[in-house]
């Protein structure tokens, strides 16, 4: 990984998780719930600080930081290795899954021939840590954050998109950029 792509104490990143073949996932509420669930978790006890987030139905994006001294790769890593398996399970014994064929084949076809999968593999391997070392920088990522799904057509207005820190009615909370 190159060093600009590292995260270190004290920083504050953005980043992207992307489910792999950017397989539309996160279109349905069990999966949805699931993702808040451990990002909460996380916060709570992984020392995961979110500052601005949005859930789209194929990645994620966030700017976060981590408490004390630990990094938050490793959060990232852990996080990202716990919810690969726990989305696996949820989509490929879901009953009620229309798709779980083909995002079988997806999840299969990413996970083949890597040395970190076994067989599966639900999230692209980078996260993309980009480092916000100005205000600035903070504020144009943070709008891009929030104008994601409006730029995607699904809501002419960045507070309409529930799974957002955009969003008065936003399940997590996130603290102040300010």
């Amino acid at each position: 990984m190159s060093e600009l792509r590292k995260t270190y104490s004290g920083g504050l990143f953005f980043l992207t998780f992307t489910v792999v073949g950017w397989a539309d996932v996160f279109t349905r509420k069990i999966y949805t719930d699931e993702l808040i669930k451990n990002l909460k978790y996380c916060q709570e006890h992984k020392g995961l600080e979110i500052y601005a987030y949005v859930v789209m139905t194929n990645h994620v994006h966030l700017i976060a930081s981590r408490e004390d001294e630990q990094l938050l790769s490793e959060l990232i890593r852990d996080f990202k290795s716990y919810t690969a398996k726990q989305f696996l399970k949820l989509t490929l014994e879901n009953p009620q899954e229309s798709r779980k064929e083909w995002l079988e084949m997806i999840f299969r076809y990413h996970g083949n021939g890597s040395s970190q999968n076994e067989i599966f593999a639900f999230w692209q391997k980078t996260s993309h840590p980009i480092a916000l070392w100005s205000a600035e920088v903070i504020k144009q990522k943070e709008e891009y954050i929030h104008n994601n799904p409006v730029r995607a057509g699904f809501v002419a207005s960045p507070h309409e998109w529930i799974l957002s820190s955009a969003s008065p009615h936003s399940p997590i909370q996130v603290l102040d950029l300010r």
